[in-house]
């Protein structure tokens, strides 16, 4: 990769990683994506929805995927570069695979879902009908890290309201 490139794909991921606070804000998990055309234009954004929406299908990549299609009026979204801060699910994968996107690049690894290689290697299968370039890691620390700092302060806020919920429950007995 040139050092162009990688310049490039970190100035789109720190995008990707700013929609990712949009998605914290709203109490969703901080996923973000951006979607970026082969002349650098963007395209698309998402951010994780799927709480606020109701929508278990609202991820970051399929919302930006899908303002990239709306915006093209087209679903295959040819020559473009998908950037989102945790490696895609399956679902994505699969959202992605039909875009037909050129490249895909991603911050944080996902060890529990990731079908990028982390957990399940989607593309990895000859079969598929389009092949797919990937860069992992981008940023990967700061994306990591945002992900972490989010379940950090979420375990603990849920700590917080058990033990409030025992001590009202304490207090009512005790009444």
């Amino acid at each position: 990769m040139t050092e162009s490139q990688q310049q490039l794909d970190e100035q789109f991921m720190r995008h990707a990683l700013m929609l990712a606070d949009k998605a914290e804000a709203l109490g969703e998990i901080p996923v973000g994506a951006v979607l970026v055309s082969e002349e650098g234009e963007i395209i698309g954004e998402g951010w994780n929805l799927s709480i606020i929406d109701s929508d278990p299908t609202a991820h970051a990549e399929i919302v930006a995927l899908r303002q990239g299609g709306q915006r093209l009026q087209n679903y295959r979204l040819l020559n473009a570069t998908l950037y989102v801060t945790l490696e895609p699910c399956t679902m994505c994968a699969g959202a992605i695979l039909h875009s037909r996107i050129k490249r895909l690049v991603f911050g944080a690894a996902d060890y529990k879902t990731g079908a990028v290689g982390s957990r399940f290697h989607f593309f990895d299968d000859y079969k598929m009908n389009h092949a797919i370039e990937i860069t992992g890691g981008v940023l990967q620390q700061e994306c990591s890290e945002k992900l972490s700092a989010f379940f950090q302060k979420r375990r603990a806020q849920q700590k917080e309201a058990k033990l409030a919920q025992q001590l009202m429950t304490e207090t009512k007995s005790d009444s």
